[in-house]
């Protein structure tokens, strides 16, 4: 349980206890998490999964990064695994920094999909920074109903 502030941002719910806080960092990736602060933002990559009547739509904000930075897979047949790396700046020694607020470094994210995900359609693109990855649905059968005539 965390009650410390976490930016010099005023947040009105920041003294609030978070039941999920550090529920998901088994999902970063091992290296990131104990590599210090300067990646610790970009290695908890925000996603939002949002489920249309068609797809599963998520979406990543990933400004800088290549699309041949990011990999998007489907592994155990049921996982999406969303992962890359945004590279460190190169650094000249005559650099003189006044403030370093943008991070690096590696992130990866595991959704366990639904039974209705249609895996082996699943495309993703990368557009103005914002990773885009839709997983098609399966329809819905609807159960066929058979009128039993009654005899007598």
């Amino acid at each position: 349980m965390s009650l410390v502030r976490r930016s010099n941002i005023f947040d009105p719910f920041a003294d609030f206890w978070d039941p999920f806080d550090g529920v998901f960092r088994s999902l970063v990736v091992p290296s990131v998490a104990s590599s210090g602060r300067d990646t610790a933002a970009f290695a908890n990559a925000r996603i939002d999964w949002k489920e249309m009547p068609e797809a599963h739509v998520f979406k990543a904000d990933l400004p800088g990064v290549k699309k041949e930075e990011v990999k998007v897979e489907v592994e155990d047949g049921n996982v999406l695994v969303i992962s890359g790396e945004r590279s460190k700046e190169k650094e000249d020694k005559n650099d003189k920094w006044h403030r370093v607020e943008r991070s690096s470094g590696k992130f990866m994210r595991r959704f366990r999909l639904p039974e209705n995900a249609k895996t082996d359609q699943v495309n993703a693109g990368l557009e103005n920074g914002v990773l885009t990855v839709t997983v098609p649905k399966a329809e819905v059968k609807k159960p066929e109903v058979k009128t039993i005539e009654i005899s007598g």
